[in-house]
């Protein structure tokens, strides 16, 4: 199978690359594929809770995660184990590639927030973005982040992701 086929596998491992080195992997449901997007759901795999102050992830909460192959992001929709909307984040990254029940993604350190009701919009890990060294090593890689950053914001500020996600 061609690394951007679809294919009608439920279960894939989701690996997070940052810097070449893996970040984090997990397993996740494959909810479909279509050969440019895909879109998976998995339970929060991160250690513990994460706070970040406008948003905790823990234990119950789920993702239902989108990736491109053409496009230079991730928008990942968080609701908590009740169901309830927290609201989107999103990973600046290459974009995704999959081969068989593999979907790799490399982190580009740049990130956005949406709140469910939409007020909170935020920019994150711009001074990670800034140390990687991206703009010196991969100048084209670094403008298309930047680009993707300001596209989600624009669509985070002009309603949301819903156009987007459907």
């Amino acid at each position: 199978m061609s690394v951007n086929s679809p294919d009608s596998a439920r279960q894939l491992d989701v690996v997070l690359v940052k810097a070449g080195r893996t970040k984090i992997r997990y397993a996740a449901e494959l909810l479909f594929d279509d050969g440019i997007r895909l879109a998976v759901r998995a339970p929060w795999a991160g250690d513990g809770v994460r706070d970040f102050g406008f948003v905790r992830f823990e234990g119950g909460d789920v993702f239902t995660e989108y990736y491109w192959r053409d496009r230079w992001y991730a928008v990942k929709e968080v609701r908590d184990g009740g169901g309830r909307l927290k609201g989107w984040y999103c990973d600046i990254t290459r974009p995704a590639t999959r081969s068989g029940a593999e979907l790799v993604v490399e982190d580009l350190d740049l990130d956005l927030w949406l709140s469910a009701d939409g007020r909170d919009v935020r920019r994150l890990d711009e001074d990670e973005f800034e140390a990687s060294g991206l703009a010196v090593s991969d100048p084209v890689a670094a403008a298309a982040a930047v680009a993707a950053l300001e596209e989600l914001e624009g669509l985070a500020r002009a309603g949301g992701f819903g156009a987007l996600l459907r």
